[in-house]
Parts: structure tokens; sequence; C-alpha cells
């Protein structure tokens, strides 16, 4: 099952509190990568927030290997977590009329 998960820092941090954590972080990113569990991951500039494609066997499991990031485990972000399915909108272009 896909996931889609969005960081959210916590408020009262600043950039100096990441710096010593920020190459633990990669590493582990790196090591779920190789795993096949993070599909995809992507930077938004706007709210400086990291977008993670994850493929899991379902929520927990998802959550569970969010909770091996360093700085999930400092406490210093969470992730908002969506569970993707396939779209079915274009049955409504293909379905037979009854």
């Amino acid at each position: 099952m896909k996931f889609l998960a969005i960081e959210h820092e916590y408020p009262g941090l600043i950039g100096e509190d990441f710096q010593p954590h920020l190459k633990a972080e990669a590493a582990r990113v790196w090591e779920l990568y190789q795993a096949g569990i993070i599909r995809e991951m992507y930077f938004c500039p706007e709210r400086s927030a990291a977008v993670l494609m994850l493929e899991c066997a379902g929520a927990e499991e998802a959550q569970a290997v969010l909770d091996t990031l360093p700085l999930m485990q400092l406490g210093f972000i969470s992730f908002e977590l969506l569970a993707l399915v396939p779209y079915s909108g274009f049955d409504r272009l293909f379905a037979a009329v009854h």
C-alpha cells in the first residue's frame, strides 16, 4: 500500500537545532530507500518540509518506519500520513450504463 508522508516541524526549533542530526537523518532515509520502503522523496521549499512516498503493508507499519528517523526520535518533526489508493474516477467514464 502507498502512503504519502508530509513532514511538520515542531514550533520553536531553528536550523541550528537540526544541523548536528541531518547526516544521520539522510543516512536513515537512504537505508529505507535502498530497502524499497521509501519509494520517492521530495522537499517542499515553501513549507521547509520533506514529502515522502512509502510502500508499506499498512498505516501502522508506515508510522513505525517513520518513527525510526532520527529527527522523529528527537521529537523535532512529525508526519501527516495519508493512505493512497488507485483513482477510481475513470469508472464514471468507462462503466457500462444500465
